[in-house]
């Protein structure tokens, strides 16, 4: 039996919300679960953000035994801080070469590196003196 960590579909139409689950990878996805871990709510609350709550001793745990997180799971967890950030490449184009440049996790943009700061004025100034000398 292979577990895996998903969600399962609660709510009205148009207003979805998810649990947090550990279930059988055969049963369906409103189906028949072994233990429930968490919600996920997409939509924005007052404040703007979206709302989640987890039980992390227990997706720790499950997780530990070999429990499988589904995508969505994998990227919930990220941000929770429970799993590594998946690796992300970009690539130019279909079947061409990758493109190297590091990816921001969080929002999947490219991360454009900081240019070094310039030497100050008077450390120029002051080789160009000396060599005058």
């Amino acid at each position: 039996m292979v577990v895996r960590i998903r969600l399962s579909r609660f709510g009205c139409k148009n207003r979805p919300f998810y649990r947090v689950m550990a279930a059988d990878s055969r049963s369906p996805r409103d189906g028949k679960h072994l233990e429930i871990l968490g919600y996920y709510n997409p939509l924005p609350g007052q404040d703007g953000g979206k709302r989640m709550g987890l039980n992390f001793d227990r997706v720790k745990y499950w997780l530990s035994v070999g429990a499988q997180p589904s995508d969505p799971v994998q990227k919930i967890l990220f941000r929770a801080g429970l799993l590594p950030p998946p690796p992300m490449l970009g690539m130019s184009q279909k079947g061409g070469p990758r493109d190297t440049r590091p990816v921001d996790p969080l929002s999947g943009r490219f991360v454009i590196p900081e240019d070094p700061k310039p030497q100050d004025v008077e450390d120029d100034e002051a080789e160009g003196n000396n060599s005058d000398s």
